[in-house]
């Protein structure tokens, strides 16, 4: 998405107004207020981006590896999740909201392709910005003085400089869980893909990547197999647990071991969050100690 946006002139008085927040109204009513908007809407579009570029299957870590096939299925696949997510129904165009159709278009650059089908009918525009790990969502009618004068061989045209002003924004700019294997170098994500058991490659990814949450998202698709979670937890000393615990890393749940990751000074996890830690000193392994966990320290 473009880093200057136009500010909004989408206010009393403007001629989209009263339709566009009466849209906005209901659609963080549906959300569950503007907070939970704000949590829902940019984690449903991380996974709607990473269950199409498939790291563990593919070797890919970017959007920009995809086929273009790929890169279209997930406007279509945005689509699906946001009107579940609204729990919206499918009209005459994308979806129906308090009686008008409804176009939803996504957009993983700069700006969106509206369809002649949609001229005149009220827009939801859904961006992710994938360098910049931000989101975007906002509403716009899609009017001819809104739209540029020229238009590709669909007949598709997009929203002009100065059209950008018509927006009004539900969320602009807001932050989103990074493409978690981006941030993994790729000579680390060799050696957790070359285990051989789910043990193996758990243990590896948490030994790789420490002092970091990692989704229960991201476990599941190194463990590749139906029980997953238990190559999290102990196991008779072969589980992934027990083996970092021989190196001096504690293996962490952010559902079971919050009051352990804030005494270490670790990140925040949510319950479905995870993070491994190297202890330093034997204050940590006394620490870890207190809470249940038994760690060798490795000078």
């Amino acid at each position: 998405m473009k880093k200057t946006l136009p500010d909004s002139i989408v206010v009393t008085g403007h001629p989209d107004h009263a339709l566009l927040s009466s849209l906005a109204t209901e659609i963080l009513a549906r959300a569950g207020g503007a907070q939970a908007l704000e949590a829902s809407f940019p984690a449903m579009l991380r996974q709607c981006i990473d269950d199409v570029i498939m790291t563990p299957k593919t070797g890919r870590r970017s959007y920009d590896e995809l086929e273009k096939t790929e890169k279209t299925y997930i406007g279509t696949r945005v689509e699906i999740e946001l009107r579940a997510m609204l729990g919206l129904s499918k009209g005459k165009l994308d979806t129906v909201i308090l009686g008008h159709d409804v176009d939803i278009k996504h957009t993983m650059g700069s700006n969106w392709m509206i369809p002649s089908e949609a001229l005149g009918h009220p827009c939801i525009l859904v961006a992710a910005d994938e360098a910049r790990a931000m989101c975007y969502l906002g509403l716009i009618v899609a009017r001819p003085d809104y739209l540029t004068l020229g238009q590709n061989r669909d007949a598709k045209k997009s929203v002009s400089a100065a059209g950008f002003a018509n927006i009004l924004w539900l969320l602009r700019g807001q932050n989103y869980p990074p493409n978690f294997w981006r941030t993994v170098p790729g000579e680390a994500i060799g050696r957790i893909f070359a285990g051989r058991s789910g043990n193996q490659r758990m243990t590896t990814l948490f030994r790789e990547v420490q002092d970091v949450p990692i989704s229960r998202d991201v476990v599941a698709a190194v463990a590749q197999q139906q029980d997953f979670m238990r190559r999290i937890r102990s196991d008779k000393g072969r589980g992934a647990r027990d083996h970092l615990a021989r190196e001096g890393i504690v293996l962490l749940s952010g559902q079971y071991d919050a009051p352990l990751i804030a005494a270490l000074g670790l990140p925040h996890c949510t319950g479905s969050e995870f993070i491994s830690h190297s202890v330093t000193s034997e204050k940590e392994v006394a620490l870890a100690a207190q809470h249940g966990i038994c760690v060798d320290v490795i000078s």
